[in-house]
């Protein structure tokens, strides 16, 4: 999912492919190893993206996050500032 700030932005194919091939995780920014969230600099702004993990009908947390029979999983890619 993009937000509307990213779906105004013109270069949304080259932010997927940064997203798509971030490798940039550290025990800092990723303390639990689970790669569910990043964040970057693009053209003098930042933008972040996220996974969030639901039951099958989107409408609650997942109840087991590891299991795909159960987990509907999200993918937002936002800018810093809509967060």
């Amino acid at each position: 999912m993009l937000t509307s700030g990213v779906q105004e932005l013109d270069k949304q194919f080259d932010i997927l492919q940064k997203v798509r091939g971030f490798d940039q995780f550290t025990e800092d920014n990723d303390p639990y190893g689970e790669h569910d969230f990043g964040a970057f600099e693009f053209e003098g702004g930042r933008i972040f993206w996220k996974f969030d993990y639901y039951d099958r009908n989107t409408e609650w947390g997942s109840p087991d996050p590891s299991d795909p029979e159960q987990t509907t999983r999200v993918l937002t890619i936002f800018l810093a500032e809509e967060y």
